[in-house]
């Protein structure tokens, strides 16, 4: 009988590559963690720092480093660097060389309320609480702070964060009651009376074309109040 010395060969080979293949995912699994890195997307200003971050991991994991890898859920990491109310988005994974790294995408405020309760209005229009290691630069919204005109208070924020003129210039939301609000600006002293949230392109078309002109006549400092109430057209009072 004709032994077939091809068949031996693969079958050896075969044999070989899984061997080693086992025991490369033995030695895989006892692989510990050899470092852990926070890295923060986006924005420069941190509501929430590094070390903060790895507290909030140890409190619930304890050490990390030189932890057996097999040990770790990743998925159950994520989750809790969610549950801080700074985070808005978080992935966690371990890199070939055994570093456990976390990115982390913060919430952005976009606005500040100052009432009884103080907090920050994020850029999806939620409660965000404030921080005790930055304070954002946003406009402040002060007077009646309800659920709706939070919501209201939201829609005027994000038009004037897609405005540049506006988001250089409004720094307080002034609310007297729904459908009546005011917007106070960095460099002048009038007040604008809003209204409601409703034909806000217009409104802010209509007091761009105001501004303009007034300025260009040197007369901004004339008004005491600017009224976007109307219909198509802007009501000044003089002081």
């Amino acid at each position: 009988m004709r032994i077939n010395w091809d068949y031996i060969k693969l079958a050896f080979l075969l044999v070989a590559v899984i061997a080693l293949y086992g025991f490369a995912d033995q030695r895989n699994e006892r692989r510990t963690v050899q470092g852990v890195t926070v890295k923060f997307v986006g924005e420069n200003n941190l509501y929430l720092t590094e070390d903060a971050v790895n507290k909030l991991l140890i409190q619930k994991y304890g050490a990390l480093e030189n932890r057996p890898k097999e040990q770790l859920v990743l998925n159950n990491i994520e989750e809790v660097i969610l549950s801080n109310d700074m985070v808005k988005n978080a992935q966690v994974y371990l890199t070939v060389n055994g570093e456990l790294v976390s990115k982390i995408v913060q919430r952005k405020p976009i606005g500040r309320i100052e009432g009884t309760s103080k907090f920050y209005l994020d850029d999806e229009g939620k409660r965000m609480p404030l921080s005790r290691y930055h304070s954002a630069r946003v406009p402040i919204i002060t007077g009646k702070i309800t659920g709706k005109t939070l919501e209201d208070a939201y829609v005027i924020l994000d038009y004037i964060n897609n405005d540049d003129f506006l988001r250089k210039n409004v720094i307080g939301i002034h609310i007297e009651d729904e459908s009546k609000y005011q917007l106070r600006f960095r460099m002048e002293n009038f007040v604008v009376n809003l209204g409601g949230v409703d034909n806000l392109n217009k409104k802010f078309k209509n007091f761009m074309a105001f501004y303009a002109k007034a300025a260009k006549d040197n007369s901004l400092e004339d008004y005491a109040t600017v009224s976007l109430e109307f219909n198509n057209q802007v009501v000044c009072t003089k002081i």
